[in-house]
């Protein structure tokens, strides 16, 4: 019996021995596969941690970089994503929101309203005393804020400018309306305007020009359809600071006159101008007058001799061009 347990506690201590030595034989293979696959040199790894440290880009991660004057959006606050312009435009179409008088406001927002219910300083340009209304598809003047000094509306669709167009417009030197499709101008319309110097009507269908203001400097009204009915008789005789009259391109027949001595410059080209007189420039009862402000006539394009009228332009600084 003896013997037995003395066998027994043998091949219990050779097993235990066994089992400790293959343990370390693992864990030395273990750490011998460590050792080669995962070594890491501190020194360098430090240096190369230490280049990184030494890259400044001004941030911290201590401290937040939050914009000054604004917040931190808060981490509850979602937005829905915003809908595209063309679905804005089908179920709210973009039109300026005027206040509206119960408001406290005027109605107005920066001049009256002009087509459309648009205020006329959204749909013009609106700069100090100047109003741009061009190339935007008018139809008709808009509604003016009572300060406008010059008026710009070209390359539009206006067809005619009615009698209150510019009613109590005491402030407007300049009108240029040049290429619309204006064909009536109310003799009215414009001649209550007391500070009306210039007026531009280029490239529409005008037969007729309207009663004008003595206070006129510039009348421009070329490349219209005015003939020999479209200019009433002495137009221009009451307008002593007139200096620019162009006319060209009316189908015209005659030389409108009186013309008034402050005039410098008179374009009549491409008319049906036959004749001129020998007292359409100059005074015959004074063969001393000289004309010294007139140096820009323009005659050419017209069925004229200027050669059979010497006479005509004694009293001239130039010859007129024809």
């Amino acid at each position: 019996m003896r013997t037995l347990l003395e066998v027994m506690l043998v091949l219990f201590t050779l097993k235990a021995t066994l089992a400790v030595t293959s343990r370390h034989a693992r864990q030395a293979a273990f750490d011998s596969y460590d050792s080669a696959n995962y070594d890491v040199d501190l020194d360098s790894l430090n240096l190369e941690n230490q280049d990184i440290l030494d890259y400044d880009d001004g941030l911290t991660i201590d401290e937040p970089q939050i914009e000054i004057g604004t917040l931190p959006p808060l981490e509850d606050n979602y937005h829905s994503p915003a809908a595209s312009l063309e679905e804005e435009e089908e179920e709210f179409p973009l039109q300026p929101r005027v206040p509206s008088p119960s408001s406290g406001g005027s109605g107005v927002l920066m001049g009256p309203d002009a087509q459309g219910g648009m205020p006329t300083c959204l749909l013009c340009t609106c700069l100090g005393g100047s109003v741009y209304c061009d190339d935007i598809k008018l139809e008709n003047i808009p509604p003016l804020p009572k300060e406008t000094t010059h008026f710009y509306a070209r390359y539009n669709k206006i067809s005619k400018v009615h009698k209150s167009d510019f009613a109590e417009m005491n402030k407007l030197k300049r009108i240029d309306l040049t290429s619309n499709t204006i064909t009536e101008v109310h003799q009215d319309a414009l001649k209550a305007l007391p500070a009306l110097e210039e007026l531009v009507l280029r490239e529409n269908k005008v037969t007729r020009l309207p009663r004008l203001p003595t206070s006129m400097t510039l009348i421009d009204v070329s490349h219209n359809q005015l003939g020999s009915q479209g200019i009433q008789k002495e137009a221009f005789k009451e307008m002593p600071n007139l200096l620019y009259l162009y006319l060209t391109d009316n189908d015209i027949d005659y030389i409108p006159l009186p013309l008034p001595d402050s005039l410098r410059s008179l374009h009549l080209q491409n008319n049906n101008i036959q004749m001129i007189h020998e007292d359409t420039f100059c005074n015959l009862k004074d063969r001393n007058y000289v004309r010294r402000a007139l140096e820009d006539i323009r005659l050419d394009g017209n069925p004229i001799n200027l050669s059979k009228t010497p006479q005509a332009y004694i009293c001239l600084p130039r010859l007129p061009i024809g």
